[in-house]
């Protein structure tokens, strides 16, 4: 690439093609920068983000790691590094043995040298409760990082302290932490961690009443669908999760996130609870033509032709 082209590159553009999501094309452009400005560690950083976002774990572990060389006291660069080390154990789990101590080492290093890191510390309630004990795992750490978390931010410590107890098998607490949660800070991520814990605790209802209670106040249109979708999959409020999906197909638009075929499946779904074959019939052939490498949809379809 011509040096003129090199000097009219803006490392700010390619962070934003990443925000973006545009993370090949982005890939490509810091290759060939960094070949050219082999010391430049914001577009290394920039690289080994492309690599990560990518799930290119061996790329992304190299460029991270070079970045911990160079600078050997930035938390940000053993917080990447670390956790480029986890997703590569979880992908590899063969091999994750041999990760551990690294993972264990870069993510407390940057718990040490940022005080005020949020990531890290979140990153540090899961590794310890994920882990088993043998190797190290450790609810007592786990909890310890959690309370730093409060210390930081009430909201994250009390969303920590709610995931450790739903892992631990304490649903009553979880869900006093949860909705601590919700009272704080009220944003969509406390409402749905608590929708999450509510379904996976087999409970619909009180899963649909919290994102009730999460439209009121946010006003999303993706809530709409979100209540169709745990009506439709817990079998109960068909009625209330039909009119849902109808106002989310209503008021659809792109940022809505989940594609209108997935509403016309909940609604195939509902109509197949209510045994009526030919509604049902006429919504999974709307999912089925809009996106037909879903196999989910295939099936629901398979049946409904039996019924």
């Amino acid at each position: 690439m011509p040096a003129l082209t090199f000097a009219q590159i803006s490392l700010e553009s390619v962070d934003e093609l990443l925000k973006q999501k545009q993370y090949s094309k982005a890939e490509g452009i810091l290759v060939l920068y960094v070949a050219n400005h082999a010391s430049n560690l914001r577009a290394l950083e920039l690289l080994g983000d492309a690599y990560g976002y990518q799930r290119k774990w061996d790329e992304a572990i190299d460029v991270y790691e070079s970045l911990v060389e160079a600078n050997n006291n930035s938390a940000n660069y053993h917080y990447k590094y670390a956790g480029v080390l986890a997703m590569k154990a979880l992908d590899n789990k063969l091999s994750a043995l041999g990760y551990i101590g690294a993972i264990k080492y870069s993510f407390e290093k940057a718990a040490t040298l940022d005080k005020n890191h949020i990531d890290v510390r979140w990153a540090l309630v899961e590794f310890y409760m994920e882990l088993p004990g043998i190797l190290g795992g450790s609810i007592k750490k786990s909890f310890a990082y959690a309370q730093e978390l409060e210390d930081l931010s009430k909201v994250d410590g009390y969303l920590a302290k709610g995931y450790i107890y739903e892992y631990t098998d304490e649903p009553q607490l979880a869900e006093k932490y949860y909705k601590m949660a919700i009272t704080e800070g009220g944003s969509i991520v406390c409402y749905d961690k608590l929708t999450k814990f509510y379904e996976a605790e087999a409970k619909p209802k009180q899963a649909i009443k919290n994102i009730e209670y999460a439209q009121k106040k946010h006003q999303r249109n993706a809530l709409h669908y979100q209540i169709g979708k745990v009506a439709a999959e817990y079998n109960v409020e068909l009625h209330k999760g039909e009119q849902c999906l109808h106002k989310y197909l209503g008021n659809y638009s792109a940022k809505d996130g989940v594609p209108k075929a997935w509403a016309y499946y909940r609604l195939a779904q509902i109509e197949t609870h209510k045994k009526n074959k030919t509604k049902a019939l006429k919504y999974i052939n709307l999912a089925v033509t809009a996106l037909p490498e879903i196999e989910t949809f295939w099936k629901q379809k398979e049946v409904i032709l039996e019924m």
